[in-house]
């Protein structure tokens, strides 16, 4: 049995980002609420983001907002079918596991 986990999402950080951006009714977030969700420094975030962008599964807006710079990340439709399909992958590594194989 083949298993296939996107290495563009299996990092643990790039895992935490698509699935808190996933589970947002409007898939997105301000760069301040992905930084204290997953509580990584602001370089690392902002790499891990640029990764993702990279691969075309998010999205970075900068902006102005009441004059203070505003950065926010969208969860593309790309980005939404692949975690949906890493997680499927997931899901099925378990239930191997469960049945023994």
């Amino acid at each position: 049995m083949e298993f296939d986990l996107d290495k563009n999402i299996h990092e643990k950080a790039r895992l935490l980002i698509m699935v808190y951006l996933g589970i947002q009714p409007e898939k997105k977030l301000s760069f301040n609420d992905l930084k204290e969700f997953t509580k990584l420094s602001s370089g690392n975030l902002s790499v891990q983001i640029r990764n993702l962008e990279e691969v075309g599964y998010v999205e970075v807006r900068k902006f102005f907002e009441n004059s203070k710079p505003k950065t926010e990340v969208i969860l593309t439709d790309k980005g939404k079918k692949a975690l949906e399909e890493y997680l499927k992958n997931v899901e099925k590594i378990l239930e191997f596991y469960k049945n023994g194989g």
